[in-house]
This record gives C-alpha cells, structure tokens and sequence, in this order.
C-alpha cells in the first residue's frame, strides 16, 4: 500500500505542474494578444506632418467707392457745380492714390490726401463747370489707385444743361453805310420765370454797346443796342456778351458780322505748276456790296509779280486782267508770294494775296496734324477745400 500511496502523490504533483504551465502559457499568449491588439488600434503617426501654422493672409488694399456716378440733374449753361465722390480703403493694406486723370479741365479736383490706411474712409471733391451748348453731358475722371484687382476705376459726372434765359436774335448781321447799321433790337427774357437783371454789355472793340439799369430785375427785357461806325468798319466781325444775375445762367453771347464795303472775287490769287519762262493770266473781279459808285485810282505790286493789264466795268465794279510772272528760281525755292494793292478813289486800299508753286512741288503735300480736341468751356474753377 505504501507504493501505491507514493505513487499518487508523484502523480498529484505532475498534473499541479502540467496545470501552472497551461495557465502560464495561456497568460502569456493573452498578454502577447493584447499587446498585438494595442498595436493594431494606435493610430500610426505619418511620416508627413501636418503643419499647426496657419497660411499667412495676403495684405492688399482694396478701393470701394460709395456711387460711380453723380448726375446734377437740370442746370444751367457756363454754371459751376461741386459734388463728392466718397471712398473706403475696404482692404487690409495701406492704399495709394497714384493720380486723379480728367478727360476735361472742365472737372478740377481736390484729393486731402493719397494714403488711406485699412478701414478708413476718404473724399474726392470734384467741381463741374457746366458747357454753354444745351443738352446732356457726360463727363469721366478716372482714380488709378495700387487696389490690384482694381486699379482704375471710372467715375463720371452727368448733366442735363437746359437754357434758363433766352434771347433773340443770337447773331446780329449789320450793315455799313446804314443808320446805326440796321441793327435789330435785342429781346431777352426768363424761361423759368424767374426775374433777373442786366449787369454788363461788352463786345469785340466794343464795336456794339446798349443802355441798361443793373438796379432793374424782370423776366424780360428789350435792348436797343448803339452802333459805333467806325470801330464797325475797321472790325466788321465779332462778338458780343451780356451779364446776367440769373442764378442759373450768368452770361449771353452773340455774334455780328458786317459785310464789306468792297470785296474781291477770288479773294485770292493760286497759281500752280508756276514756271518762270512763262506769264499766267488771271481775271479778279472788284465788287461793291453796297452799291457804291467808286473808281481806282491805281495799284500796286509788292514784289513786281503781278501787273493789271486790263480793267472793265461790270454791273457791280469793275473785272481787272492781271498778268503773274513767276521769278526766277535757282531751284531751291518751291513758292511764291506777292500783295497785289487797289488804291479805291474815297473808299481807302484793297488787298489780295498771291501765292504760286513752281513745277513738281505738290501744294497739296503739307501734313494735317490731328490736335487733341479741347472743352469750348473748360475754365479754371477754385474749389474750397
């Protein structure tokens, strides 16, 4: 019984072993699955990183104007206007104003300053002075500005110029050898009924002048202009203004004209493809625009070129045959002149030029250059600032 009894006391201690090791391996590949597990649910870092910088912000300015355009509605001709053009820098950099361009000095500005810092608010005063020719007008001014998605921008002023005074007739036409030159009266009245009053008359070597009362306001007024003789015969053609203290219109003009007492038909003498060996004969006519009796006396040549060799009475004067010798030329002069004078018996000198061309100059060869147009009514306009 005792071998027996040791006998199962040696195989009670093998299965104790046998089962701590089963327990051990068990733990270990649990420990090793966790340790698996773990590894397969951390995230893997990547071999890339991404930044925690933020991308730097583009600084730049950016012009937003309040209007573009700005519309005075009705005015009145050679009137001046002022208006404002407001603006925002609505960028996140120092904005520059590099210029102001105008297409007229019709439209003067006033910028205070080019430098305008983010979120700050500027002014662009512009004044407008008004064309005298009625109807709508349009005028640009351009602001170029270092806003790089916008870096011109376009402004205009607009307008509908309406005359507030008118008058009749706008151009007077005269006459020598009449009274007072058969000049018309003057009628002036208000088209928005407004009273007015005259306060100035000038004109072109003050050829027409008239009487008024300044102190004087209506919507309507009747002048008789007076005609200095004299002054009209020397000047024959001009201009005349009248002030006004309309509110809307300061000024009218006109134009006189006075035909001649004698003219010349052609009023000038064109000889082309001149040569010296031969003589041209041209017929100039002397034409009495009043119906004058006259004679002449005699004429006279500036350099010897032209000579009369004939003169006949006509209906309204007299036909003169003249003879043009062109001088001689050593080849480098291409042109001609002479004043050909007629001494009038009472009635004082008439003058008409003559101009040739020799042989193989082409008179038609002078260049036309094209000149920038100008505003009729651009003048200087003071802006307060």
């Amino acid at each position: 019984m005792k071998p027996n009894k040791t006998i199962s006391i040696v195989i009670a201690i093998f299965l104790l072993y046998l089962q701590f090791g089963c327990e051990e391996d068990v733990s270990t590949q649990q420990n090793s699955g966790s340790d698996w597990f773990k590894q397969m649910t951390t995230p893997m870092q990547s071999t890339f990183q991404r930044s925690t910088t933020a991308p730097a912000v583009k600084r730049s300015p950016k012009i937003t104007f309040d209007k573009l355009i700005h519309n005075f509605g009705n005015v009145g001709p050679a009137t001046t206007h002022i208006c404002q053009f407001g603006f925002t820098n609505t960028g996140n950099d120092t904005l520059e104003i590099i210029e102001v361009e105008q297409t007229c000095g019709c439209t003067p500005f006033v910028l205070s300053k080019k430098e305008y810092a983010p979120g700050e608010k500027g002014s662009l005063k512009v004044g407008f002075f008004s064309d005298t020719q009625v109807g709508p007008t349009s005028k640009p001014i351009y602001v170029i500005s270092n806003d790089e998605t916008n870096p011109e921008v376009e402004l205009a002023i607009k307008a509908d110029i309406k005359a507030k005074i008118d008058y009749e007739p706008k151009k007077l036409d005269l006459l020598l050898m009449q009274p007072n030159g058969s000049c018309p009266s003057i009628t002036i009245y208000s088209l928005d009924n407004k009273p007015f009053s005259i306060t100035s008359f000038n004109s072109t070597y003050e050829c027409v002048t008239a009487d008024f009362d300044p102190s004087k306001q209506a919507t309507k007024f009747v002048l008789q202009p007076k005609i200095d003789m004299q002054k009209l015969e020397r000047a024959l053609d001009g201009r005349f203004e009248i002030g006004l203290s309309h509110p809307e219109m300061k000024k009218i003009s006109g134009t006189f004209s006075t035909p001649p007492r004698f003219t010349t038909s052609p009023s000038a003498i064109m000889v082309h493809q001149a040569n010296p060996l031969t003589s041209v004969t041209k017929k100039v006519n002397i034409i009495s625009n009043y119906g004058e009796d006259f004679d002449i006396d005699s004429t006279l040549s500036q350099t010897g070129v032209v000579k009369a060799i004939n003169k006949s009475k006509t209906r309204d004067g007299y036909e003169l045959e003249l003879v043009i010798t062109p001088p001689a030329t050593n080849n480098k002069a291409r042109v001609f002149s002479d004043i050909f004078s007629l001494n009038l018996r009472g009635a004082g000198e008439l003058q008409i030029s003559c101009n040739g061309f020799y042989s193989g100059t082409k008179s038609s060869s002078t260049k036309t250059t094209v000149k920038a147009r100008k505003c009729k009514s651009c003048k200087p306009i003071l802006i307060n600032k």
